[in-house]
């Protein structure tokens, strides 16, 4: 008898931590960053922070790089509840949520700083809110800083008529394509795992990014050129699958939120130095950063924000009004 009991005490904790495994829900977050990337450093400490206060109720798998496909494949795959969270950027959100397109217009924000506090205010939140509302398919959480977007290419840009007859990649959505388009380039629309080899064969002359992006995806290397336009200035939400979202407790879903706000903030520290030290290595693998004068870019897209922005007017006035 003794014996029996003995077995069954020792059998009740391991029934316990196979009950509570089988119980636990795995969240996979994808980037199609590489590891060590502000955002995956980021999302890796959300993943840790999930996994120690939920006790375990949920665990967590990165996959950075890009492995589970591309942002578009990527998103369609959390709208099914197939991958769980992602950081994704606006310009795949843009053609379905279409009042996103106010952060993806051309200078629509003054600078970095600007954009930050405009992210951390009652306009970040609301943006963020109607993409959680839309029919996406995704609850959007937080922001991470994707950084200031200029244009590098093989041949110097200096102004949008050196621009003419370059073909330059762009995220596929419309408004970016007719921005380059308007800046006095070819916008091509294409994934950025394709990048690399379109570069390096030829396809496109260009493409436009930020300096962390230039430099982790080796585009640098077919082109030396990188010229301050500053055009875009785009934060990326976090996002879960609804589906996912759903299966959470209410506390849970408050954790999950909490520690999306808290990768936000560590991303933005992350995110500077990796700017910092990324112009440096560019630098001195031979890039040769070309300040431009930004008026003309501005006024060549114009055209851009009188399409597109009409129905943000008043969002955009709260946009500017923030300092």
């Amino acid at each position: 008898m003794d014996f029996k009991r003995t077995l069954l005490a020792a059998a009740l904790p391991l029934a316990f931590t196979l009950s509570s495994a089988a119980q636990a829900l795995e969240i996979k977050f994808a980037d199609i960053h590489p590891t060590g990337y502000p955002t995956v450093v980021a999302e890796e400490q959300l993943g840790k922070t999930l996994v120690a206060d939920s006790n375990g109720a949920l665990t967590f798998k990165m996959f950075a790089g890009g492995v589970l496909g591309s942002e578009k494949e990527v998103v369609e795959q959390a709208q099914v509840g197939a991958i769980q969270m992602a950081r994704v950027s606006l310009g795949i959100v843009g053609p379905v949520v279409p009042d996103v397109n106010v952060f993806n217009m051309p200078f629509v924000f003054r600078d970095q700083a600007h954009m930050r506090k405009v992210i951390d205010g009652e306009v970040g939140d609301e943006i963020l809110a109607k993409i959680t509302d839309s029919e996406f398919g995704l609850v959007a959480l937080a922001w991470m800083d994707g950084g200031t977007r200029n244009i590098y290419t093989k041949k110097p840009v200096n102004n949008p008529e050196d621009l003419k007859g370059m073909k330059i990649r762009v995220m596929g959505n419309p408004m970016f394509i007719e921005t380059i388009n308007a800046m006095g380039g070819n916008g091509i629309a294409m994934d950025t795992g394709e990048i690399f080899s379109a570069l390096q064969t030829g396809v496109i002359d260009g493409a436009e990014n930020n300096p962390p992006t230039l430099l982790e995806h080796n585009h640098y290397q077919n082109a030396k050129f990188y010229s301050l336009t500053g055009h875009l200035i785009l934060p990326e939400p976090i996002v879960m699958s609804k589906i996912t979202w759903e299966k959470l407790t209410p506390e849970q879903q408050t954790l999950v939120k909490k520690a999306a706000k808290a990768a936000q903030a560590q991303e933005r520290i992350l995110w500077d130095a990796k700017t910092a030290s990324s112009e440096e290595k560019l630098k001195a693998a031979g890039v040769k950063f070309i300040t431009v004068d930004k008026k003309p870019f501005y006024e060549a897209t114009a055209s851009i924000r009188e399409k597109y922005g009409a129905p943000y007017a008043d969002l955009i006035k709260r946009i500017e009004a923030v300092q």
